[in-house]
């Protein structure tokens, strides 16, 4: 069983009707779910998982303490502290009467703040341009089973799509890095010898490839050891993780080097395919770099268009 469905189910089981029973003139002031970090809140937990932080288990958010007070907050600690410890074959880890770091009760404003820095999740531009991409994945991923309030559900979906010109340079400022670490770099440090500075290179263009492609999804990158997880599920570019997979994984001796040069070149000109396909770019040739300066130029507000290529990276 997946660790969300042993969230939802636990919840259904003992964790609504408990709310229910003891807490009605509250529990419209709720929200119930799981999500931010931890693999089961991407539904990529297995086996291996359940080594830690694997439990039944869900978190109840709270709106702020003009909404629901801290008397009332206090009893609903309690009350998830005292649910069942096993169910369905798991067992709960011990909590502090506050809850858990993952699990428990938890005031919005302070999930928000962990996660995206504003208790609001209200975001400027420039908070935008610099908060990593896993962490607004942690902010908007899982589920969230009951929402009587409204605040989290509204939040999320506000934080589920990044405004376009951050997209927009987000995306610029990878593929100049694709440019130069794939295109120029990875040939060059081989023709210096420097097999080990070559590899350097290949990761950082595998890195600055798959940001790209996130972003030409308009979807948010995990923590890195889910990215090639969620890339193969990606609806555009998805088969390029294999490509990406085997710069990664493979040597840099003669034979093995001018394929990895030729597979480079081939992910590069997917991406600008994918350009083109979206719009996003009035150059015409095979060089990333133009591109990413052609990407840049479509950028509707001037303070974020003149910044520097790689602000945003």
């Amino acid at each position: 069983m997946k660790g969300l469905e042993l969230a939802r189910a636990y919840y259904k089981e003992y964790g609504e009707p408990m709310l229910r029973e003891k807490f009605p003139e509250v529990l419209p002031l709720l929200a119930v779910g799981l999500c931010g970090s931890g693999s089961e809140c991407w539904g990529f937990d297995d086996v291996t998982s359940r080594d830690h932080d694997f439990e039944p288990g869900f978190c109840i958010f709270l709106p702020g303490e003009e909404v629901v007070d801290r008397k009332a907050a206090f009893a609903l600690e309690r009350a998830y502290a005292a649910l069942p410890r096993e169910f369905m074959g798991f067992k709960r880890s011990l909590v502090s009467p506050v809850g858990g770091a993952r699990h428990g009760v938890i005031r919005t404003s302070d999930f928000l703040t962990d996660k995206v820095g504003k208790p609001d999740g209200q975001l400027s531009l420039t908070d935008w341009l610099y908060i990593p991409d896993y962490a607004l994945a942690e902010a908007v991923n899982g589920e969230v089973f009951m929402d009587g309030y409204g605040e989290m559900t509204a939040i999320r979906e506000r934080l589920r799509r990044m405004p376009e010109d951050v997209r927009l340079k987000k995306l610029a400022g990878q593929l100049l890095l694709m440019a130069q670490s794939g295109q120029y770099n990875y040939r060059r440090c081989l023709a210096h010898g420097e097999t080990g500075a070559a590899q350097l290179a290949v990761c950082e263009f595998v890195k600055s490839s798959m940001a790209a492609v996130f972003l030409l999804n308009k979807e948010y990158q995990p923590y890195y050891k889910w990215s090639f997880r969620a890339m193969r599920a990606l609806p555009r570019l998805s088969l390029t993780a294999e490509l990406l997979e085997y710069l990664l994984t493979t040597d840099n001796e003669a034979e093995t080097s001018e394929e990895k040069s030729r597979v480079i070149e081939g992910v590069a000109e997917d991406v600008i395919a994918e350009l083109r396909e979206q719009g996003l770019t009035q150059a015409d040739c095979g060089d990333l770099e133009k591109h990413a300066y052609s990407v840049n130029d479509r950028i509707a507000e001037g303070q974020i268009r003149n910044m520097h290529v790689l602000a945003a990276v």
